[in-house]
């Protein structure tokens, strides 16, 4: 009997030396700058890809603003220990083009994993943006956005105003503005990311440049255009609203954003991906409609341009890594995750097959305005209107919000504060252009 009992214990640990330990799952670290209900978001999609499989791990660390992520990823990259994944805002997308050895193309990530990749599924304005010259994607389109319009339903009916029609045009929005503020609304009119929506978004709105040599896309030479007659038209207008108390400055980026949720204002300009937070938040009746735009300028509106963020996988990973980004990659991509996740925040679904499936659903239907973000992207596009990458695009922003900062102190003209921005973002391009020789 002891024998038996010895020769069990004896054929038990052999199966289990056989047998040998439970495979390690790979991590794949993220390092992302979605905080509140869009780092939920976040949270929830690694959870549901850590669940689905169980060889790699996808390990998500917020890092601040999109700039701090940006620096971080940027000197951690310089230190030799880069996240597998880096978050990257529209606007360094130039910077990460031109890191020569820095980043691995997606579809090449995709093909090291075995994963089937198309870029032609996605929406052309979308990847357009994040593909090279040669045709080369070269990163995942994440968190896809464009400047929208929100106005609080509830405030206009208390003015007088048609809660069931946006203002579409400029002067639509000043008289709307004047008819809250004798309402009593002391925020009429807001915006988030001045840089995006009043200029950039509103130069390809109306087919007119921001920089030259096609906003950048023609070469690393372009020059910033946003002294036009359009331009300082209307931020002379801007001026002349908050001098009356109709457009009220709220700070840089996207500090504007808790004032519409919250309902201190009644509209403001900002990003689709506002809408996870407004649908969250906001405890009165809401509208979504189209950027506003001056009915004389001839073919406007023409389309808005991208925001958010895509994903560029870093350089001098390992094999096994390089397969777990791309199995995460191919999840993000599914139709039914990115109709969710379009649903949920607001930002573009990234394929036409997402698009056609959220509409499908009803969704657009039932939540009247949640296509504007989709509608404003898939219009034609000109070489006016396709987008804006630009090197060093973070510091001109900067500086795009530092001149026009003075405007509403009135410490400077519009056309002043134009002209600066423009003489001093040049400096940076012509810096960028210098280091990419």
């Amino acid at each position: 009997m002891k024998r038996r009992i010895v020769m069990s214990i004896a054929a038990a640990v052999a199966g289990l030396a056989a047998a040998g330990p439970a495979a390690a799952q790979v991590q794949v670290h993220w390092w992302h700058a979605m905080g509140g209900p869009l780092g939920e978001w976040v949270n929830d999609l690694v959870k549901e890809f850590n669940a689905s499989q169980k060889e790699y791990q996808v390990v998500p660390t917020f890092k601040g603003t999109y700039g701090e992520t940006l620096t971080a990823g940027v000197a951690a990259f310089r230190a030799g220990n880069a996240p597998d994944i880096l978050q990257v805002y529209e606007v360094g997308t130039a910077t990460m083009m031109a890191a020569k050895g820095a980043i691995k193309p997606v579809g090449e990530v995709m093909t090291m994993g075995g994963a089937k990749f198309d870029s032609k599924v996605y929406i052309p304005a979308v990847a357009g943006y994040y593909t090279a010259p040669n045709g080369q994607m070269l990163s995942l389109p994440f968190n896809s956005s464009t400047t929208v319009f929100y106005y609080n339903k509830d405030a206009f009916k208390a003015a007088g105003l048609d809660p069931n029609t946006a203002p579409k045009t400029w002067p639509e929005v000043v008289l709307a503005a004047a008819k809250l503020k004798a309402s009593g609304h002391k925020c009429p009119f807001t915006t988030s990311w001045i840089s995006w929506t009043q200029l950039e978004s509103f130069s390809t709105w109306h087919n007119v440049l921001f920089a030259t040599l096609n906003n950048g896309f023609g070469g690393a030479a372009s020059r910033l255009a946003i002294d036009s007659p359009l331009h300082v038209r209307h931020f002379e207008n801007l001026a002349n609203m908050s001098k009356q108390g109709l457009f009220v400055y709220k700070g840089r980026d996207n500090k504007a954003d808790v004032s519409f949720p919250s309902g201190e204002c009644a509209m403001m300009t900002g990003s689709s991906g506002l809408y996870a937070r407004v649908s969250k938040e906001a405890k009165f009746a809401y509208g979504i409609s189209t950027l506003p735009y001056y009915p004389d300028v001839p073919g406007a509106p023409q389309n808005t341009i991208i925001g958010g963020a895509s994903l560029w996988v870093m350089n001098g990973k390992k094999p096994n890594v390089y397969k777990g980004v791309a199995a995460f990659f191919k999840f993000l991509s599914r139709p039914e995750v990115q109709s969710a996740s379009h649903k949920r925040t607001g930002y573009l679904p990234i394929t036409t097959a997402a698009y056609e499936l959220t509409d499908k659903s009803g969704f657009y239907k039932q939540h009247p305005g949640t296509d504007v973000a989709v509608t404003q992207m898939i219009r034609k596009t000109t070489d006016k209107s396709r987008g804006i990458r630009l090197g060093n695009f973070n510091q001109i922003r900067t500086i795009i919000d530092e001149e026009t900062e003075q405007i509403w102190t009135s410490k400077k003209t519009p056309q002043e504060a134009l002209k600066a921005a423009i003489q001093r973002g040049n400096e940076q391009l012509e810096r960028f252009q210098a280091a990419t020789k």
